[in-house]
């Protein structure tokens, strides 16, 4: 199977379990192999005291969007930890676009930068995130349960590892 019909298949699973996401009105508009790009208009209910949005929401969108390319090889991922600087404010109405790009993925760890910009090229936020994948778990898919998310890519890079759950 190619990577990009990988990358495809396990977008489309993702986004039918992903509540959090679509609650908050992340879409998510490209998906390819160690990359994804995701958007969200900044509605009245993102703002914070300030009137700017919130960073939880700018946090949601690039992890939003990190979550998509660490799970695009077809290997569930789950992220371990990550650190975002905000270095402009949103506004209500500002469209932004969050693009992850795959760093690194070295055995089962894999490093994600994600730069949130609005629809002029304004960089709001910068987010560096570090995922770790784990072999056999699935992803809900909507309301029908576990959707399939388990492609083997074969080769040195999979060499040891088990279709059970790992560990962190």
């Amino acid at each position: 199977m190619d990577e990009q019909r990988i990358a495809d298949e396990t977008a489309a699973t993702m986004r039918a379990g992903d509540r959090a996401a679509r609650s908050a009105g992340v879409e998510v508009t490209e998906v390819g192999p160690g990359r994804a790009v995701a958007t969200m208009t900044v509605a009245e209910e993102h703002a914070n005291g300030h009137g700017v949005c919130h960073g939880g929401y700018l946090f949601l969108l690039a992890d939003s969007a990190m979550a998509y390319a660490s799970n695009s090889h077809g290997i569930s991922a789950l992220a371990t930890g990550a650190d975002i600087a905000f270095l402009q404010p949103a506004r209500t109405g500002d469209v932004l676009h969050a693009e992850a790009v795959e760093r690194s993925l070295a055995g089962r760890s894999g490093l994600y930068d994600v730069t949130v910009r609005t629809g002029d090229g304004t960089v709001v936020a910068e987010f560096r995130g570090r995922t770790r994948q784990v072999p056999g778990l699935r992803p809900v898919s909507g309301e029908q349960g576990q959707g399939p998310l388990h492609h083997s890519r074969g080769g040195a890079r999979n060499a040891g590892r088990s279709a059970g759950s790992g560990s962190s």
